[in-house]
């Protein structure tokens, strides 16, 4: 098969316009334990990864925030409460599952009236230009086709002034990555298959996140895509890191 009608799922190549199947079918599988497993995955650190990004993200009353691969609504329910009222906050997911436990976890918090729930493509964004004061994707991007060309949506549905946070799995230190592969590729699937009943899900997780771009690599695609200023701020070693960029 032509190399330019495939990309990776995990460490496979599948067609192109196939990708999209096999990564819904993932999250509509794990999406009723998601939350459980990532406390379980990250032994709760997920939880300092997302403040960080939350206080990185500067929000005040009153901005216009979308959380693109939103999933359950971690960051949804928190940028809710931070631009208020007179604000408001799109969580945007492609896959219907996911969307639907955020949209029923985000009602049972209380959070309603400044929350729109959009099902979407990052590839293609419904939204007019200049929609929004800030944008973040938090573990989602590694899951998406066609990085590129999501990169260059949010650029265009972002506001002047405003800025993309990217918070995704990265290459950690040199001295970390023995333990952190052991981990991913040995106790991780397993954890997921007692958990959730699915070793194979868990296991594309872990082989995404090798067939990430590394923190340069990524700075560089956004860049590319035309945002300014870029940077990016390791957190734990390395595992994690918070990518940021401005439109102006």
């Amino acid at each position: 098969m032509d190399k330019k009608q495939t990309t990776h799922f995990g460490y496979k190549e599948v067609p192109v316009k196939e990708k999209e199947q096999h990564v819904a079918g993932v999250f509509h599988s794990v999406a009723s334990k998601y939350d459980v497993m990532n406390d379980l995955m990250s032994m709760g650190v997920h939880r300092l990864w997302k403040r960080f990004t939350l206080q990185a993200s500067n929000v005040r009353p009153g901005a216009k925030v979308l959380d693109i691969a939103g999933g359950t609504g971690d960051l949804a329910l928190k940028f809710s409460r931070m631009v208020g009222s007179s604000g408001q906050v799109v969580l945007a997911d492609i896959n219907a599952s996911m969307l639907n436990v955020g949209r029923d976890r985000l009602t049972d918090e209380g959070a309603v009236g400044n929350i729109e729930y959009v099902q979407a493509n990052a590839e293609s964004l419904p939204f007019p230009d200049d929609s929004f004061d800030c944008i973040t994707i938090a573990f989602g991007l590694r899951n998406v086709t066609d990085k590129d060309a999501a990169l260059r949506s949010m650029y265009r549905v972002l506001r002047p002034g405003g800025q993309l946070l990217v918070l995704e799995f990265s290459k950690p230190a040199d001295w970390l990555a023995p333990i952190y592969d052991l981990y991913s590729f040995k106790l991780l699937p397993k954890i997921g298959s007692v958990v959730s009943n699915d070793e194979e899900s868990y296991r594309y997780l872990a082989e995404s996140i090798r067939m990430h771009p590394d923190q340069a690599s990524l700075k560089k695609m956004m860049t590319d895509a035309g945002f300014e200023r870029c940077d990016y701020h390791n957190m734990t070693a390395g595992i994690v890191a918070l990518h940021r960029g401005y439109k102006f």
